[in-house]
């Protein structure tokens, strides 16, 4: 029974490793089971096995960042 979404999202305020490694920590943090995907060039953030699309927008905005649908 795999019901796993991916959702994806725009981060264009992501500029660095640090900056990834921070969104990365603080959705694991909120959804342990989430695979993360930080394509940091295109600013793409995707995550697998984790909440609904505003809940885990809601996540990256506690961190500071501004995600937006990708």
């Amino acid at each position: 029974m795999s019901n796993e979404t991916t959702l994806a999202f725009t981060v264009s305020d992501m500029t660095c490793g640090h900056c990834a490694k921070t969104i990365t920590n603080a959705v694991l943090a909120a959804y342990p089971s989430a695979k993360v995907d930080i394509d940091l060039a295109a600013k793409r953030v995707s995550i697998a096995n984790a909440g609904d699309r505003a809940a885990v927008a809601s996540v990256i905005e506690a961190e500071g960042y501004s995600p937006a649908d990708a």
